[in-house]
């Protein structure tokens, strides 16, 4: 008990005064925690935050239990009671609770799948960990930098499998797209390209209200606030911010970290490695919905050491995609013809440069243009990617180092944003600065 106490103080205080690179080195002298699950053994789950998200996440596992014996659901948790209680029901969970501290404390919790608002994240994710229990973690990774390098290491010094939750990236367009640059078909690259649109009469992010609960509800309206707002400043309880918290900078950064993360993150795997960018500009504004601190219209610019950049568009107010494509010097790969990321598709494209028409077609045999078919590997792949990765320890297709890296180029764009000016990025260090570092 004395070793488990010290080794949570440790972390604890890492985690709260945003610990040096050299936490990194210390928590690996800490010995490991947690259950190794077996092949034959039952993966049981506990699930933090069961709102709009999370609750998606709770009827998927649900769905998938009653094909699986070997998972289930034994504990839910959130600050809502209402929600808390609905989760329980759906899911036969044992547990249910409104703090989230009980279930981490719970040992027969192997892993925590976290739908918590943003700037909960890598708390519960660093905590959870340390308690010897593997991550399924919502995206955005984090609500900043500092929190996403933390829960990297964390996850790299425990040996604990965390997977981001971006499910897109276990898409299989991804993943041929990075075979074919690896294969050397489209030559150097140059820019990446893609967006995330959506429309609405009532501006993105305005889910429903309900008038009756809050922190004086009684039953099942009852909202623990003070818990809701965590380490965020302190305020009133205010139900939109309760509801529609990707609207405010405390608990948000808007499209960039709701999705432009699923952008991010696939075109990192496209790459054939996970990148830190090296130079980022977040510019747009609050041009229809003027009930928000976030920007409804967003572009993202980034450069990458490697010589190659990174374009994004984005407004809740228009709905028309372009294209998620990259392009090299010899060829361009179409990913999602239709421009959405989260969107299913059958194939890619990969057409030739006319200039590099004779190198092109001598690996193509002859074909300036190759449409290549994909597979739907359902809804469930990327859920069950993780999963497998609980039981055979492997890398998953989202892990913390490459969520980081796609963290970093995301919230320097909303910093970007934010400070009116173009920030730069000094990998030595893991550190936002304001002028051009030297590259290795």
């Amino acid at each position: 008990m004395a070793d488990e106490v010290n080794r949570r103080d440790f972390v604890g205080k890492a985690m709260g005064v945003g610990a040096a690179l050299g936490f990194s080195r210390q928590l690996a002298a800490l010995p490991p925690q947690g259950r190794v699950v077996g092949a034959n053994d039952r993966i049981n789950i506990g699930i933090i935050g069961v709102g709009t998200r999370g609750g998606g996440l709770l009827r998927q596992l649900v769905r998938m239990s009653e094909k699986n014996d070997k998972i289930k659901i034994v504990a839910v948790c959130d600050v809502y009671e209402k929600r808390k209680r609905e989760a329980q029901e759906r899911s036969k969970a044992e547990f249910a609770t409104l703090d989230y501290r009980e279930l981490l404390d719970r040992k027969d919790i192997d892993v925590v799948i976290i739908a918590t608002p943003d700037h909960w994240h890598a708390k519960m994710a660093n905590e959870a960990m340390d308690r010897g229990k593997d991550v399924y973690l919502e995206k955005p990774m984090t609500h900043t930098l500092e929190e996403a390098r933390q829960v990297w290491q964390m996850s790299a010094q425990t040996k604990r499998v965390l997977q981001v939750g971006s499910q897109t990236t276990s898409a299989d367009q991804w993943w041929k797209a990075r075979k074919v640059i690896q294969d050397g078909l489209i030559g150097q690259l140059l820019m990446s390209q893609g967006s995330y649109h959506r429309n609405s009469r009532e501006g993105e992010w305005n889910w429903k209200i309900d008038p009756e609960a809050g922190p004086d509800g009684k039953g099942d309206n009852f909202i623990d606030w003070k818990m809701w707002l965590g380490a965020a400043p302190k305020r009133a309880f205010d139900a939109d911010r309760f509801v529609r918290f990707r609207k405010y900078w405390d608990y948000s950064g808007g499209i960039a970290t709701d999705l432009f993360y699923h952008v991010v993150a696939p075109l990192n795997i496209c790459w054939g490695e996970a990148q830190f960018p090296y130079r980022v500009c977040g510019m747009g504004g609050i041009y229809v919905f003027k009930d928000r601190e976030v920007p409804d219209t967003f572009t993202l610019t980034a450069d990458y050491a490697k010589g190659h950049s990174l374009v994004l568009s984005s407004s809740m107010a228009n709905s028309t995609h372009i294209p998620g494509l990259i392009r090299g010097h010899e060829g361009t790969i179409v990913m999602v013809d239709h421009g959405m990321f989260e969107g299913r598709t059958d194939h890619i494209t990969v057409t030739g440069e006319p200039r590099f028409k004779e190198e092109f077609t001598k690996r193509t045999g002859g074909e300036m243009k190759l449409v290549i078919p994909v597979e739907d590997k359902g809804p469930d792949a990327h859920m069950q990617n993780f999963l497998d990765s609980v039981r055979s320890r492997e890398k998953p297709t989202l892990d913390a180092l490459t969520g980081y890296k796609a963290m970093v180029t995301i919230q320097m764009a909303v910093d970007s944003y934010r400070e009116g000016k173009i920030l730069y990025w000094d990998e030595a260090k893991h550190k936002v600065v304001d002028r051009p570092p030297k590259l290795a």
